[in-house]
């Protein structure tokens, strides 16, 4: 069954399973039409509404996966506009532990080319400092860890998972897309995604600045997107899909939305044939638990807080119990 064929307004609005994996849909991934829907959660949370209902959808080996369209389901949220605290919130309350993210990215790289996939390590900051990037606030002060900000089980379970030549199909077009990986395709090297604040692309000189900085590739996503997931204790990895080579290739014209668009048609099957098969990987670790995926973030948070129990504000309190139920008493 897919979810042409399923009136998602009709599906039952609670579910009462675990559901601990994650995908958040990026631009031209808006569904995962391979899967079955079996409900659609409506959640409500100290931050606002997220971008759209969570669609909850069973594998064939009953695993149960959680979707999320960043954009919202008609794509009408600029990058700046996502409400990314409700959506990470809302994943953390239905029980995700863990979160693959897809991402389309201008490649900074001639060797990452339009239709290539990337699997990123490290991230560069270039928003303007206008996206809420905590859940934490005046009154309730914690610091999280981002040395890695992304998981690396979860970059190993990728990179391990889907091999680098011959997975991803070419489409009206003789060259292979390939997947890029800092295990496989790098030379051990970090893959670096700038994250702008958009919704323009970048001028030429910005983006030789970039590659001057050792970037990978570039969107207007993955922050605070993997900040707040690193602070629900939810390991997190985006999925970068390449559709131009930005504006620093000279030997190209300057991108444009019809480059992107058409390059984004070609990904969009080939990031439901990748997503696919990582909810399989992924789901049988998280039930199993072999490489304890997400395990060593738990109770992260705990003991992160530098505000005194005493100046702590009751509402503050109380916010904050809804990821983290129990950590701090209510006084």
């Amino acid at each position: 069954m897919s979810h042409e064929k399923t009136d998602l307004a009709s599906l039952p609005h609670t579910f009462s399973k675990p559901v601990h994996l994650a995908v958040i849909g990026g631009t031209g991934l808006y569904e995962l039409p391979n899967l079955k829907p079996v409900a659609r959660l409506t959640v409500s949370t100290p931050w606002g509404f997220p971008s759209a209902p969570i669609t909850i959808a069973e594998t064939q080996s009953g695993e149960a996966v959680a979707f999320l369209a960043r954009h919202g389901p008609h794509h009408d949220l600029l990058p700046t506009d996502v409400p990314l605290r409700a959506n990470i919130a809302a994943l953390k309350k239905v029980g995700v532990k863990a979160i693959i993210a897809f991402s389309a990215v201008g490649s900074l790289q001639q060797e990452i080319r339009p239709r290539d996939f990337v699997v990123p390590t490290q991230i560069i900051d270039r928003t303007k400092g206008i996206r809420p990037s905590t859940f934490f606030e005046k009154g309730f002060v914690a610091h999280a860890m981002f040395g890695e900000p992304f998981d690396l089980k979860l970059n190993k379970i990728i990179a391990d998972s889907i091999p680098t030549k011959g997975f991803l199909e070419a489409h009206d077009t003789d060259v292979e897309p390939i997947l890029h990986t800092k295990q496989h395709t790098s030379n051990g090297e970090d893959l670096t995604v700038i994250c702008m604040e958009g919704p323009q692309f970048s001028t030429r000189a910005e983006s030789k600045m970039y590659r001057s900085w050792g970037g990978s590739v570039i969107n207007m996503s993955v922050l605070p997107e993997a900040k707040l997931a690193r602070e629900a204790e939810i390991a997190y990895q985006m999925i970068c899909m390449s559709t131009d080579y930005d504006s620093w290739n000279e030997s190209e014209e300057p991108v444009t939305v019809e480059t992107v668009v058409g390059n984004l048609k070609a990904n969009s099957s080939n990031a439901l044939k990748v997503a696919s098969k990582l909810i399989e990987v992924v789901s049988e670790d998280l039930r199993t638990g072999k490489l304890g995926l997400g395990s060593d973030l738990e109770g992260s948070m705990k003991y992160s807080v530098s505000t005194s129990p005493h100046g702590v504000k009751k509402e503050l309190l109380e916010k904050m119990h809804f990821l983290f139920p129990g950590y701090w008493p209510i006084q």
